[in-house]
């Protein structure tokens, strides 16, 4: 049996030896690579899966990394890494001390340019075209975005800057009519309207509009047709645009089918495609579930309740309150900009509106939160789903800056909930009505309470709890970090020696609360799994400071660096914010 051609391949100029004949099977060989590693490690499948032909027509056609490929998000790049030298280790993929999920500069010459966030990519080609005029020199720049990325408004600022340029840029539309979730909106209907009516593109083609040298729609799959396109548009001076139509998860009939599900499967039977069965045992639910199912109970009994997401579906599980309300569910596609100033605009008329946004992705509606929502004290209710640490995505995806991005704003109420009773209560009390806007965060992953469906109770906005006492050590803790100081003095000698508060609100701070603690306890511990600058530890200090006291006063958290991929334990444990860690600190002030 001859050898795979793959395994020829270490860099993209081995590629370029191969005659486009064999191409195909690189094609096949790429795919059946890619499947067999994800089945076992996990990660993204279907993205990747869509775009083998075109990953491997691009480094074929152009000298990359003299050339620059600058990929939108990163889901559908790892068949460029497996060719351009990361084959080896593909299988650490995600995993502590591995490669990343997402491209990564500091990974490979090849990376051009760092994404896990999306439409960052023409921005990003378009200055590096710019620079390439600015030194003279003279090189290809090409950005690969997906349809429901170009939707968003950085893209269209690129794009609009572009077209008044002569840079050489090359944008790829990778269309298959879906991101995480199906794509949506006017732009959407536009892209479905030139692929089923080709022949009266050139009469309304909204690209061409704003100066770009326009083709397609091409296939995809065809590595002749790409290999030919890409050939002719590297002749071609100015900014060009290129539609390929693809399907998302190309290759596995069932990543075909399902392709949201098959996004990121989870294990599967890299033979037969299927799902591995997951354990019936009874399990607690996922916080974003808890927030999914309970919207749906509110929005009931209470019709001013809207759903609003950029993008996130199915990962907030508002998709459950689409079923249920669909005229009362918006998801806006990738826009977080909007989505912030649409639920202001709402608010600002009566209604209540849950704008549910992964914490890491509010980062990107910061002048929003400020100007459109904090600044008229409009009362939107932000639901910050994946604070924290969450795990194998990486550095551009932990949610860790939230409470102290937030903490400054005035007018904004910031609760974190530890567990999911606490968010079922929360999610009820603030639909009753509050004055101020209020930011609400949780974690990625399931909780801790098998029986969670409670009858609802309110929740007094600013105050905490106590969740053990003590006599020696106060641990303050802010969210669902809490399990993990419950399980460092459940296993604890020292236990009758330290007390546990749940402070629950950032901001505001339980300040009668604090005066006891600081009052009775010399020595305290806070614990967030958010970044100690400007974080929760900082609002206690600044609480002690402002009040005259001179306790020991310990910060445990998120470092001031950036975190990169593993599982959420083995990142609590780096961070020192795992239950056998805050043990060892409590034993180490004892």
């Amino acid at each position: 049996m001859s050898e795979k051609l793959l395994n020829t391949i270490i860099i993209p100029s081995d590629l370029r030896k191969l005659d486009t004949k064999e191409l195909p099977q690189v094609a096949q060989e790429l795919r059946e690579f890619i499947i067999d590693i994800v089945a076992t490690k996990e990660g993204h499948l279907g993205a990747s899966l869509g775009v083998i032909e075109l990953t491997i027509a691009l480094h074929y056609v152009f000298n990359t990394p003299e050339d620059l490929l600058v990929w939108d998000v990163g889901h559908q790049a790892y068949g460029h890494k497996i060719l351009t030298g990361r084959k080896d280790n593909f299988h650490t993929n995600r995993q502590l001390h591995g490669i990343s999920g997402f491209p990564k500069r500091s990974e490979s010459e090849y990376d051009t340019f760092g994404v896990g966030h999306s439409s960052t990519s023409i921005s990003a080609a378009l200055g590096m075209a710019i620079a390439s005029q600015l030194k003279g020199e003279h090189k290809h720049h090409i950005a690969v975005i997906g349809d429901a990325s170009i939707a968003s408004g950085m893209a269209f600022e690129a794009l609009n800057h572009a077209g008044v340029t002569n840079a050489n840029l090359l944008v790829i539309l990778n269309d298959n009519a879906i991101g995480i979730d199906p794509a949506v909106g006017a732009l959407k209907e536009y892209l479905t309207r030139v692929k089923s009516e080709r022949s009266d593109v050139e009469q309304d083609n909204i690209f061409e509009a704003l100066n770009f040298d326009y083709s397609g729609p091409i296939d995809g799959h065809n590595l002749e047709e790409i290999i030919r396109e890409l050939q002719r548009l590297k002749h071609i001076s100015g900014p060009k645009f290129l539609h390929v139509i693809t399907t998302k998860g190309k290759g596995l009939r069932q990543a075909e089918e399902d392709q949201v599900k098959y996004h990121a499967p989870g294990k599967f039977d890299k033979v037969s495609g299927d799902l591995l069965p997951k354990p019936k045992s009874i399990q607690p639910p996922k916080y974003q579930d808890v927030f999914g199912k309970t919207i749906v109970e509110l929005a009931e009994q209470n019709d001013k309740i809207v759903g609003i997401t950029p993008a996130m579906l199915t990962g907030s599980s508002l998709k459950f309150m689409l079923d249920k309300f669909p005229n009362r569910t918006f998801d806006v596609g990738i826009a977080e900009q909007h989505a912030v100033t649409l639920a202001a605009g709402m608010a600002a008329e009566g209604i209540i509106p849950y704008c549910n946004v992964y914490s890491t992705f509010l980062q990107r509606a910061y002048d929003q939160i400020i100007h459109d929502v904090a600044l008229q004290n409009l009362p939107v209710i932000f639901c910050l789903d994946r604070a924290g640490l969450v795990g194998e995505d990486g550095a551009t995806h932990h949610g860790v800056f939230d409470l102290a991005y937030l903490r400054c704003i005035p007018n904004l109420t910031i609760f974190a909930p530890r567990n999911e009773i606490e968010l079922r209560n929360i999610l009820y009390t603030v639909q009753l009505g509050i004055k101020n806007p209020i930011a609400i965060r949780y974690p990625r992953g399931r909780g801790v309470t098998i029986d969670w469906q409670l009858p609802f109770d309110t929740i007094e906005i600013g105050k905490g709890a106590c969740l053990q006492k003590g006599n020696e050590i106060a641990i303050l803790s802010i969210g669902s970090i809490a399990k993990n100081v419950s399980e460092a003095l459940k296993s604890s000698k020292e236990k009758g020696q330290v007390a546990h508060y749940d402070l629950r609100f950032v901001k505001p701070l339980d300040q009668e609360l604090l005066h006891r603690i600081f009052k009775k306890f010399d020595k305290i511990i806070t614990i967030e799994d958010g970044t100690i600058k400007g974080g929760f530890g900082s609002a206690i200090l600044e609480f002690a400071t402002e009040h005259h006291y001179k306790n020991q006063i310990k910060v445990l958290g998120i470092p001031d660096q950036f975190i990169h991929h593993g599982t959420v334990a083995e990142l609590h444990q780096t961070c020192g914010i795992d239950a056998k860690s805050i043990s060892s600190e409590i034993k180490s002030i004892l």
